[in-house]
């Protein structure tokens, strides 16, 4: 229970960042410590799941830290950007979340419910026999699966939501990132969900049990569905989508171009080489207010700055 209530501060940092003031960069330095903590506080699990993508992301989220709390404090706009968009997916994901902090049933409950209930018909419409041992397990030829709120797609969406959410937009923008992000992710999600459940309950990837095995009967069909062919197929699928937003909203593809010298150019430096925009006499000091400015060097039109 201690992990979820590092999700838990880092979600209320982001939030508080969402509210203007002076306390905003330190918010958003909470928000991005515990997040990074979690992200830790996971690993045995990970582990213990042959899982190593997460276990990659927690290295990287080191020096990815120190570079973000640098340019908090020094305002630069480019991590302010990129702190509005981590407080939006937090600001969609947490009322889905919330199921974890207290004994009431909401909407986290009904989303998992609503998803294996659409796994359960897609998979009658293949012709794939299941039986539901319980709400929200699924289970054929003695093997079972778990829906959770990791199986919904939710953290997707909130993520790419909170993305396309980084720079001012115009509401014309917001409706066709939402269109992009939401049920494409939530329809290919439960196909992703039906391609775990036959490849592990039918047993289609009984391979290399030195490496996809955890001691389990039939662990390693599942590993293989679900940790490396479900997982290089979603990150395909959302930089396909990020390419869609950079296409519907360009001031975003400006500002990732900006947010990858900021890290690129640190990271070289780091290394003793020189490369990359970096450094906060690049960009303008963040805003106190709800209303940011644009992505440095790039002008906004009338109607951009009008957008929230």
């Amino acid at each position: 229970m201690m992990i979820e209530y590092l999700v838990l501060i880092s979600c209320l940092g982001f939030l508080a960042f969402l509210i203007p003031g002076r306390h905003r960069k330190y918010a958003a330095i909470v928000g991005w410590v515990f997040i990074v903590l979690f992200l830790f506080a996971t690993l045995p699990e990970y582990f213990a799941e042959n899982n190593f993508l997460y276990p990659v992301m927690a290295v990287l989220s080191v020096p990815f830290l120190y570079i973000t709390i640098k340019y908090l404090l020094a305002e630069d706009i480019r991590v302010h950007y990129l702190s509005r968009a981590a407080a939006i997916a937090f600001l969609i994901y947490f009322p889905f979340a919330i199921d974890d902090y207290t004994q009431v049933s909401a909407l986290g409950t009904w989303l998992i419910g609503t998803v294996v209930g659409q796994v359960v018909w897609l998979l009658q419409a293949f012709n794939y026999p299941v039986t539901l041992e319980a709400w929200n397990i699924i289970a054929h030829n003695g093997f079972r699966v778990e829906i959770i709120l990791a199986c919904t797609g939710i953290q997707s969406i909130a993520i790419m939501l909170g993305v396309a959410a980084a720079v001012p937009t115009t509401l014309k923008q917001k409706i066709y990132a939402f269109l992009l992000v939401a049920p494409t992710i939530y329809i290919l999600n439960l196909f992703r969900n039906v391609f775990v459940i036959m490849a592990y309950t039918d047993q289609w990837f009984p391979y290399y049990p030195d490496i996809a095995g955890n001691g389990e009967i039939g662990y390693e069909s599942f590993f293989w569905a679900h940790n490396v062919i479900a997982e290089m197929l979603a990150l395909v699928l959302l930089i396909l989508i990020a390419y869609g937003l950079f296409t519907l909203i360009p001031r975003l593809g400006t500002f990732a171009e900006e947010l990858f010298q900021l890290y690129y150019g640190e990271i070289m430096v780091a290394f003793g080489r020189s490369g990359g925009k970096k450094g906060p006499e690049n960009s303008s000091p963040a805003p106190e207010t709800g209303d940011i400015p644009a992505v440095t060097g790039e002008v906004s039109s009338r109607q951009e700055e009008r957008a929230g």
